[in-house]
């Protein structure tokens, strides 16, 4: 099965760490970002990556290569200058056209969801060219229990299981890059579009690890977290 991991960004919120390499070859405990990824998506029979790169390129290409090392296969689509999400996606449609469903993965994301659901929604529902993962929004806060103006608990950063947010992962067919800009993004442009045409489910994941890796402290706690699981096993 094929991927397309966005691997292009610049990464300012995590400067000075970006200021060689781009945001997924950013180190997150004993694994690069983007290393992370791979493994994960390796695991869910995707052996074949696309990498969309553009910021720092020739370190992503001297770093991951030709892939075999991660028991992969690597091909990488290069965006002479920033295309943003959607653009960077339409600039290698010469390469997902060629799969009837293809994977979309954000760069600065680390998860263990199952992708093989979105792909199981995307070919049991007619009418969709594309799935969404979606999770519940994590509160960047603690939430305080209150009884009138008494505090009875509190509960550190939870799940508000009543909104849900774009988990940054993507089932998508290729009749679905008619909607991508060749130059955008596509959280702005295609998926907004293809919402109002009726053809953009999601998949709600619960219980899932999920981690979007914008700042430094959340660099620090996705760092811990994993290897706080890896040792648990």
């Amino acid at each position: 099965m094929l991927a397309a991991i966005l691997a292009g960004g610049y990464g300012k919120r995590l400067r000075p760490f970006t200021n060689d390499v781009p945001k997924p070859l950013v180190q997150v405990g004993d694994k690069t970002l983007v290393e992370w990824q791979i493994e994960w998506l390796r695991k869910h029979g995707f052996n074949e990556l696309v990498l969309l790169v553009g910021y720092k390129k020739e370190k992503m290409i001297e770093h991951i290569g030709s892939g075999i090392r991660y028991g992969v296969r690597v091909t990488y689509v290069i965006e002479d200058e920033p295309l943003g999400t959607g653009g960077a996606v339409k600039n290698a449609e010469h390469i997902l056209s060629k799969t009837d469903i293809f994977l979309v993965v954000n760069g600065d994301i680390l998860t263990d969801l199952d992708p093989k659901l979105l792909i199981e929604k995307l070919e049991s529902t007619r009418g969709l060219l594309g799935v969404i993962a979606s999770i519940p929004l994590p509160s960047p806060y603690g939430v305080l229990e209150m009884n009138g103006d008494m505090v009875t608990g509190f509960v550190e950063k939870p799940l508000l299981r009543d909104y849900w947010i774009n988990a940054g992962v993507y089932a998508l067919k290729p009749e679905a890059l008619r909607y991508f800009p060749d130059k955008g993004d596509l959280e702005k442009t295609a998926f907004p579009a293809m919402a109002k045409d009726g053809v953009l489910g999601a998949v709600r994941f619960t219980e899932v690890f999920w981690k979007a890796i914008d700042t430094f402290k959340e660099l620090e706690e996705a760092s811990k977290t994993l290897m706080e699981r890896y040792r648990s096993g």
